[in-house]
């Protein structure tokens, strides 16, 4: 009490239900009139500061009277008449100078404000703060919810983040807290609290696999359980096999929350972050990074998108699979080949010819892809798990995985098939992809060890490397695609495909 916070997450990870459950028990104390509001409508106004604070005082009143609060609670009405630019501090000051208990303010989605609009707010939220000991009424708490941590309210209202004024309205700010993803045991007490409603159980193994695929993000945790329980109907304990299905279900839905997210790959802040994750590239090495880097990975990692802001990676499983699914819409809409076709009399996935036919797809539209691509430096390896997506899904399934700085993409090929004795098994495929830019050596010393590692971890004997040239020399593009018989560091025999 007696200060003023940011609180951070991304979307669906439960900032509002946190927030309107505090009010509540706040005010159930007696002595504090506690009112979560939402932010929302102002975005309409845009840089239009005064009708920003209409809006947000409209959305004020009605949180209140929604609370069923007596009256002597209650905001004035109507409120007092200012200059625009300094009505909201006055309407709470007048509040603050009736109202009987301590007022505390929960502002949600406060990244609803923009440009002039926030710098204004904050501005005030900050000449309120600052009076309050001169025995200026005003709100004893307030926090500040929503996707961005303070840094980036800077960057959203023009301001540099790297400098401090004393002046400034983002100064007030005691501390930025971030609502943390969930934990695997908070995971299985959640699925717990299942168990005990209606007597269905999940699995250890099955908890497992939902934090694996999940890394604790509420929303998807939630999302997992619903999609088995209720759009599956799944009845009796529920499986490991289960989870992914309810995985594969929610991606191909593509359920508003992974929508929300996907939309923002273009934008320009994200795109800087996430293009080097999906190249393996290290980014800030070049000119083309600067020191505000730093602001858009916390941007995107506020967003919910990297795990952290230092070893730059896709959050979880689920989001890897999706962002790559998203950015190689264009490549699947090329793809003509029949997935029927590669499957073998076995059952088992025929992936030599898989890549044959890949080679005759990257001569034919390779070059032109490279150029539409929005995310240039990662096209080789959209491209091509894309290609692997369209062909392999409908039986099988592909695992990812890739970070920034490893100069790699790790693909497993995971396809079930029965065997000659009628028993389930599992035919997995490893893959790994480099690309040989300009200016750099031969990849391929570094890719067979890297491979060999792979494999390790897989236990398999045997895989893939494939080696994309974006070198200004490379060969013609119709004389791409040439396969050849390589040794792994501890003796592995893998194929080796140039493209």
């Amino acid at each position: 009490m007696d200060r003023y916070f940011v609180l951070h997450a991304p979307r669906q990870t439960g900032k509002t239900t946190t927030l309107r459950t505090l009010a509540s028990e706040l005010t159930a104390e007696g002595d504090i009139a506690a009112l979560m509001f939402s932010c929302e409508r102002a975005k309409a106004a845009g840089d239009d500061f005064a009708r920003a604070e209409s809006l947000l005082l409209d959305s004020l009143r009605a949180a209140a009277k929604r609370s069923g609060w007596p009256d002597a609670l209650l905001p004035p009405d109507p409120w007092p008449r200012v200059t625009p630019g300094s009505r909201f501090v006055e309407a709470l000051s007048e509040w603050c100078r009736h109202c009987p208990h301590r007022v505390v303010l929960f502002m949600d989605e406060i990244d609803a404000l923009q440009g002039n609009s926030l710098v204004s707010i904050l501005s005030q939220l900050r000449d309120g703060h600052n009076a309050r000991p001169e025995g200026y009424p005003f709100p004893v708490s307030v926090v500040l919810c929503g996707l961005r941590d303070l840094r980036d309210y800077k960057v959203a209202s023009g301001g540099d983040p790297g400098q401090s004024n004393p002046a400034s309205p983002f100064n007030i700010i005691t501390k930025s807290l971030r609502l943390d993803d969930f934990t695997a045991d908070q995971i299985d007490e959640l699925y717990g609290q299942h168990t005990q409603a209606t007597g269905q159980e999940f699995t250890k193994d099955a908890v497992d696999r939902a934090f694996e695929l999940t890394q604790g993000q509420p929303w998807l945790v939630n999302a997992l359980a619903h999609e088995i329980t209720i759009e599956m109907e799944v009845n009796g304990t529920i499986t490991t096999a289960q989870v992914d299905e309810a995985k594969e279900r929610l991606i191909r839905a593509r359920a508003t929350h992974l929508d929300a997210l996907v939309a923002r790959l273009h934008e320009p802040r994200v795109k800087r972050v996430i293009e080097p994750i999906v190249a393996g590239m290290s980014p800030g090495m070049d000119d083309a990074y600067d020191d505000t880097f730093d602001d858009d990975a916390s941007y995107v990692y506020d967003l919910g998108l990297i795990r952290d802001t230092t070893n730059l990676e896709i959050a979880n499983p689920i989001y890897r699979e999706v962002l790559l699914r998203v950015l190689g819409n264009r490549t699947e809409r090329l793809v003509r080949a029949d997935p029927h076709s590669f499957v073998m009399p076995d059952g088992r996935f025929d992936l030599p010819r898989l890549l044959e036919e890949f080679v005759v797809f990257w001569r034919e539209h390779g070059e032109v892809l490279i150029q539409q691509e929005g995310y240039h430096e990662a096209a080789c390896q959209i491209i091509l798990m894309a290609f692997l997506h369209r062909l392999v899904n409908g039986g099988g399934q592909l695992d990812r995985e890739y970070a920034a700085g490893t100069k790699r993409l790790d693909v497993l090929v995971r396809w079930p098939y029965t065997g000659p004795e009628g028993e389930r098994q599992v035919q997995r495929e490893a893959m790994e992809l480099k690309v040989w830019r300009a200016s750099e050596n031969d990849p391929k010393p570094d890719g067979l060890a890297q491979l060999d590692r792979y494999l390790d971890r897989l236990t398999l004997t045997t895989g893939v490397l494939v080696i994309f040239d974006r070198r200004p020399e490379a060969p013609p593009w119709k004389e791409r695609g040439g396969f050849e018989q390589a040794t792994t560091p501890s003796g592995r025999q893998v194929t080796l495909l140039r493209v």
